[in-house]
């Protein structure tokens, strides 16, 4: 067995992140707010008190970095009304410490008086952690040739590859008053939402949809069955594909990435060949490291590891079905067919929302069985649908004994190959915020009214699941220990081999709750956009200057309070002139998000292309997805070079601006939005538009910003 063991690095700079949770504050015309002596803040006036930003639905959060050696400080919260902030209410008690240089999570109460006869209780969170140079830059040498004092509260800077000159008082960006809402455009109507429970998302149970309830009433709380189905029944009575569906899964079949094969009657040009010659072979047609290493599997391995099961692992409330999620989108966006199979999501449609924790009893027989009756019935789906062409299956529930594990081991058995990924939690500040979210979303406790009685029937329900719970230690295994929040942790393997495993394995040691923004954003608009022109090197127009300068006004205003935040952009000029005027955040350059290289159609318009490289032109229409451009890349290529940058922004808790291009920000945005690989070239990524990614431990939230519009809106590739 090896071990691996992952920590943060001491320096002299400190994390803080206050959190607030209330249910009942959500439904009150009154917004959070922090003020004090913390450098956050740094006034003990209340007009000047600092708004908390909404992170889920019932908790807002403020962070910040202080400065080193800081004195011991103290802070409180407040209440402001929404529609008049010169009234406010001030928590009741003593003023909050903050001492200096610790790691720790600090749970308290939060008591704001609203009338003489009410008063509103919130749980407070107060994060803190000692950062390492990595935290805050590329590498201690970059931060200490850098280090300057930060023109921002104090803090400090840390630039590389960039210049960072203060402003003049006259200067555009600091002169530019933005109301970020004002800007806000709608989203596109797939991504998905921090208010839907992450289960409600995963694969419909196809083998109890003929009991006539809809995979949607589940959720509202439809009245359970009135016995047990016999499994027999439920398995041969399953749906069965028509020839159309059998079509599209004989297209999407592939050893490798299924998605990646093409329809056999469809015209490419001859650069494409061989990928047509693998598809028709049941070889991938991705390239690089993916298809190499599945060819290897398809030559050597025997038949069952081609197709692989991830059974979770793990007591209530740990994380699963958030890992679950998150494991799914990854490995669609590598281009495995994958896909998450709830089973508690299969009991609610065939027992019912309403169960008490008696159901979940260790000793009451009948529940135990029909627990297991649907976790069988979910393992019989997944199973089915491998055979259909399916690669990588997720098995999200407590899987809690070995006699449970050993069923679905039984089921696998010369089918597909089996890894048991343990979810374990041992922080009871982070338990305790998870089962009060689980509360808050699952469909279990969509009927209770009273909040605090659904905390306290889950916790029965944990302690159930405690008495007859039994860690792994059979078979091929992945041990997640105290990794949830990213403040160090655990990670355990045993008998794990092959690439893909190794790719999942890297995945999940960088992967954790903490929330945070990612911001996404076009260059401002170039010299070559304004031409037409593919690819090139080109600098901005005067509309992508101006762009630039509101850009960095909004980063400044909306990043006010996230001083560890950093601005990530490409080696390509038009990136590193866009990112210029922002001041106050390191900027880091990535050869991965360079534009998708066009080869020998570099600085062509698409009309030249069309006209001197008609077959390449008629190519590219038909698959502009594998298209290759002659000694260039294809959108396959660009995915698979920006992997580093998507683990790089899983492992990162503080916020991130990517400024890039047109195919890689398509490609970043395939991943959060989980969207199909064949949509990720239509994807509309339009110039001088923010897409702003929450991450946190509730899902993936989108809101857009459109600063202005683009004059020349000529696509890139």
């Amino acid at each position: 067995m090896a071990t691996a063991a992952s920590s943060g690095g001491v320096s002299d700079h400190q994390y803080v992140s206050v959190k607030l949770e209330s249910p009942r504050l959500a439904a009150l015309d009154l917004a959070p707010h922090l003020f004090g002596s913390h450098p956050a803040a740094g006034s003990w006036d209340p007009t000047k008190a600092l708004p908390m930003e909404r992170a889920a639905a019932a908790i807002w959060e403020l962070s910040c970095v202080l400065p080193s050696r800081h004195e011991t400080l103290d802070f409180k919260l407040l209440l402001k009304p929404k529609a008049d902030s010169s009234e406010c209410i001030v928590e009741e008690g003593p003023n909050r410490p903050l001492g200096c240089g610790s790691n720790q999570v600090e749970m308290t109460d939060a008591v704001f008086k609203l009338t003489e006869k009410d008063s509103l209780e919130c749980k407070v969170w107060v994060e803190t952690e000692m950062l390492s140079p990595f935290d805050l830059a590329a590498s201690w040498k970059a931060h200490q040739e850098n280090l300057q004092p930060s023109r921002v509260r104090g803090t400090y800077d840390v630039v590389m590859n960039t210049e960072t000159e203060a402003r003049d008082e006259n200067d555009f960006a600091s002169g530019l008053e933005l109301d970020l809402e004002k800007y806000v455009v709608p989203t596109t109507p797939n991504m998905g939402s921090g208010v839907v429970y992450a289960a409600n998302l995963t694969e419909n149970p196809r083998s109890l949809l003929d009991t006539g309830i809809s995979p949607n009433n589940l959720i509202k709380g439809d009245a359970p069955l009135n016995h047990y189905a016999n499994t027999k029944k439920d398995v041969d009575g399953r749906h069965t594909p028509s020839q159309e569906e059998q079509k599209a899964v004989f297209v999407d079949r592939g050893v490798g990435s299924p998605r990646f094969a093409r329809p056999t009657n469809e015209t490419v040009s001859t650069s494409n060949i061989k990928q047509d010659s693998e598809a028709k072979l049941g070889m991938p047609a991705a390239e690089g490291a993916v298809a190499a290493a599945a060819v290897a599997d398809q030559m050597y391995g025997p038949k069952e590891d081609r197709k692989l099961v991830i059974v979770l692992v793990g007591l209530p409330a740990r994380g699963k079905t958030f890992t679950a999620a998150k494991l799914t989108r990854y490995l669609r966006w590598l281009g495995h067919e994958t896909k998450h199979f709830n089973v508690g999501k299969y009991r609610r449609l065939k027992h019912g929302t309403n169960q008490t924790a008696d159901f979940f009893r260790g000793d009451n027989k009948e529940g135990v069985e029909a627990r297991n009756e649907v976790a069988a019935l979910a393992m019989e789906d997944m199973l089915s649908w491998m055979e259909e062409g399916g690669q990588v299956g997720i098995c999200d529930a407590t899987n809690s004994t070995r006699s449970r594990r050993n069923m679905l081991m039984k089921m696998a058995e010369g089918k597909c190959k089996i890894i048991f990924v343990e979810t374990i939690c041992n922080d009871q500040d982070v338990l305790e915020r998870n089962i009060r979210l689980k509360v808050q979303q699952s469909p279990d406790y969509a009927e209770q009214t009273d909040f605090e009685a659904g905390v306290r029937d889950f916790k029965e329900r944990l302690a159930y699941y405690e008495k007859v719970y039994e860690p792994v230690d059979e078979g091929s295994y992945i041990k997640m220990i105290d990794m949830v929040s990213g403040n160090g942790g655990q990670l355990q393997i045993n008998n794990i081999s092959g690439y893909l495993p190794g790719r999942i394995v890297f995945f999940l040691v960088n992967c954790h709750l903490t929330p945070r923004p990612i911001l996404l954003t076009r260059h401002g608009e170039s010299l070559d956009n304004v031409r037409g022109r593919i690819g090139g090197d080109s600098s901005l127009s005067e509309v992508g200057e101006v762009y630039s300068r509101k850009l960095a006004s909004f980063v400044e205003k909306r990043l006010k309070s996230e001083r560890t935040a950093s601005i990530w952009t490409s080696t390509l000029q038009r990136t590193i002139l866009t990112a210029q005027p922002i001041i106050g955040f390191p900027k880091i350059q990535w050869r991965a998000l360079d534009e998708i290289n066009a080869g020998v159609c570099d600085g062509m318009t698409y009309d030249e292309v069309k006209k001197n490289k008609p077959e390449e032109y008629e190519s590219r229409r038909k698959d502009k997805l594998r298209y290759r451009y002659p000694r260039g890349e294809s959108y396959l290529d660009v995915i698979q070079r920006l992997e580093p940058v998507i683990i790089e922004l899983e492992r990162q808790r503080a916020p991130v601006v990517v400024i890039a291009h047109q195919a890689v920000l398509r490609s970043l945005y395939a991943y959060f939005a989980d969207k199909p690989l064949e949509e990720v070239p239509k994807i509309e990524i339009p110039l001088h538009t923010i897409i702003e990614i929450k991450m946190g431990v509730t899902g993936v939230e989108e809101k857009r910003y459109k600063l202005m519009d683009a004059v020349n809106p000529t696509a890139e590739v």
